[in-house]
């Protein structure tokens, strides 16, 4: 089974709905976008951050447009250092490469290690787009089942506002 195949059935054995676009592989959100031009759902940006020691995981859902302040950021989680989590991290963390991160790698944490955080501005959008774990597919999901996942594979979300 394909990591996008992972993702649906699991929202399919969810009964969540979404729709799919398959695109050539994209690494930037900017990329990404030019595939779905005119589609309604807000374009999610979602950093993996870790703290300088390495012990501390998050997972930042964020608007595409908006820029990640990380002393903010870091403020908010009580944690000074904060920076981009390394690709070994991800690949350790969420099974991903980078260029695929979304809330779907939290599939992949069995270790259920990682705080999930989604910017207040797009919290109530009817709908958000993220890759499936596959970069050459965007997958457009309502907001209230976005939040329906999280919660169903084993992890709690905090709403920040940025």
């Amino acid at each position: 089974m394909t990591p996008a195949e992972k993702v649906t059935t699991y929202l399919d054995n969810l009964g969540i709905k979404y729709k799919i676009v398959e695109h050539p592989a994209a690494y930037t959100t900017e990329q990404a976008d030019e595939y779905i031009k005119g589609m309604e759902g807000v374009r999610t940006k979602s950093m993996f951050l870790t703290n300088k020691k390495k012990r501390n995981f998050y997972l930042v859902i964020m608007d595409d447009d908006k820029r990640l302040d990380m002393s903010e950021f870091g403020e908010i989680v009580d944690n000074k250092r904060i920076k981009m989590a390394s690709e070994e991290s991800l690949k350790e963390k969420m099974d991903l490469s980078a260029g695929m991160v979304s809330i779907f790698g939290l599939l992949n944490n069995t270790e259920k290690d990682i705080e999930v955080f989604i910017h207040k501005k797009i919290s109530s959008e009817e709908w958000m787009t993220f890759h499936p774990n596959d970069n050459t597919k965007t997958l457009f999901i309502k907001t209230e089942d976005m939040y329906k996942f999280i919660k169903s594979v084993g992890f709690e979300y905090q709403i920040i506002d940025l």
